[in-house]
């Protein structure tokens, strides 16, 4: 009896073997492929916890009907981080799908020249954009791959361009603009009074406008830069897209014409432009009248930006809404797992047991039992980044999270928006392995994600201690004198 580890899916038309890959390539795919055979939907993941929760808070005492009414409860506490996670995901989608992206693409498309040099140049895009929109970085990453590959002189790995787009939401995206946990402690119309008690609003300014933290981020920019260049199969071992026998072949518009009044309302660019007007007049008005840094860390008048700009480069409502019609399908995780996460946070704060104490009040004293200062920004990495494979979720999660870690981090006295930070560094980690946030760029490129985690798993490999000791050497410089 042979065990089939799906490498034959791997066998390009060039008739290279997956015995030739690195010993990391090898491993990784074996790795993924019982991932996609045995790795259930995140959804059960979010379920078991719920349920998970659920009896832990009865077994320590609570009462059953209190732990029903907290689950109900909490179901409904994020329904606006819910949306506005969901309008992150469409925004920079509607964003990167623009003609004028498009066009930008193909520009930056002919700065490389080698095979290898294009993917370092996509690795360096995709997490520079990461910075302003997870979303967006890899629907642009995915696109910039396509139009590097149509350069068939450059004989890029396909594989490797696609791990290299993935590379911003894999990397960095949590210690920008658009991290959840940043962004939730910076709202307080959207922090759940389950963590507000704890921590109250935490501003840009103590999170990912530390130095420490931006110094972090361009660390592990750079070096996944590297990583991805050297990891990258030099011309002669490259597998290409042609290889895999994916067309390539540039989109072009339907070239729909209006002959009907409701046609032409959908492609007249006035509608547009007036929306656009009304839109960036708000814009202006927060910018000018407020600090900008809180301005942007409202992620309701973030969110209209990134709208408002997607409306304008698409210039016309109908390819705006299509733009829409196709994003939309990419939130349905955040739409039916979010309040599943509210839940468990309100039962994790709210059910006592028969000691008159919490769920979050144990984990808390737990994490206090076992560090100190120093080594409390290591500890909850490697928890986090553990804890992000079962919840593969940053909002999600820190919700999950937020109340018994920050109360840990308040009782030794750490700097909060640090460990705001050491969580949003550390959750990235296991994206790089994980293949539910790959689908909307596997979609882009026609790919699996067994064809791109073997480079993935190579980043992975660097990440762990990497992070970790960047979270603990910038730590000590936040630490009370």
């Amino acid at each position: 009896m042979s065990i089939d580890l799906g490498v034959e899916s791997l066998r390009p038309k060039s008739g290279r073997t997956p015995e030739q890959e690195s010993g990391f390539a090898r491993f990784a795919i074996v790795f993924t492929n019982w991932s996609e055979r045995w790795y259930p939907d995140s959804f059960v993941f979010a379920a078991l916890t719920v349920i998970g929760v659920a009896i832990a808070a009865v077994s320590l005492g609570g009462k059953p009907l209190d732990v029903a009414v907290a689950f109900g409860t909490g179901f409904w506490t994020i329904i606006i981080f819910t949306m506005q996670m969901a309008m992150v995901v469409i925004t920079g989608f509607v964003v990167a799908t623009s003609p004028p992206a498009a066009a930008f693409i193909d520009w930056i498309a002919r700065l490389p020249r080698t095979g290898r040099g294009a993917i370092a140049f996509i690795a360096f895009v995709s997490m520079s954009a990461s910075f302003l929109n997870w979303a967006f970085s890899m629907i642009l990453g995915g696109l910039l791959v396509q139009a590097l590959a149509r350069r068939t002189e450059l004989k890029m790995d396909y594989r490797a361009g696609g791990a290299a787009a993935y590379l911003g939401l894999g990397a960095t995206w949590a210690l920008g603009l658009n991290s959840s946990a940043a962004q939730l402690q910076a709202n307080p119309g959207s922090l759940p009074k389950a963590i507000s008690d704890i921590t109250g609003v935490i501003p840009f300014t103590e999170t990912i406008f530390l130095w420490q933290s931006m110094a972090m981020a361009l660390i592990i920019l750079i070096v996944s830069v590297l990583i991805a260049y050297f990891s990258a199969p030099r011309a002669g071992a490259a597998k290409t897209a042609e290889d895999f026998g994916i067309d390539l072949t540039p989109k072009v518009g339907d070239g729909f014409k209006a002959f009907r009044p409701g046609e032409w309302l959908e492609r007249t660019p006035i509608i547009s432009i007036l929306l656009a007007v009304l839109g960036f007049g708000f814009i202006y008005v927060e910018f000018t009248t407020k600090d900008p840094l809180l301005a942007i860390s409202n992620l309701n008048t973030y969110n209209l930006l990134f709208l408002l700009v997607g409306l304008v480069l698409h210039w016309r409502l109908g390819n705006f809404l299509a733009a829409v019609s196709k994003a939309v399908p990419t939130t349905a995780g955040v739409l039916i797992q979010f309040p599943l996460y509210g839940s468990i946070a309100v039962m994790l704060t709210a059910v006592k047991g028969s000691d008159g104490f919490t769920i979050s009040h144990h984990l808390a004293n737990l994490f206090v039992s076992v560090s100190n200062q120093e080594t409390f920004p290591v500890l909850m990495g490697i928890y986090s980044a553990v804890l992000g494979f079962l919840v593969p979720s940053g909002g999600g999660k820190w919700i999950i999270e937020a109340p018994y870690v920050m109360q840990a981090a308040k009782d030794l006295h750490t700097h909060m928006g640090w460990a705001v930070q050491v969580y949003n560094a550390a959750e990235a980690i296991p994206n790089l392995i994980n293949p539910f946030w790959m689908l909307p760029l596997i979609g882009v490129l026609g790919l699996k994600a067994r064809d791109i985690v073997g480079f993935t798993f190579t980043q992975f490999i660097f990440h762990i201690p990497m992070v970790l000791f960047l979270l603990w050497f910038f730590g000590r410089t936040l630490l009370p004198t």
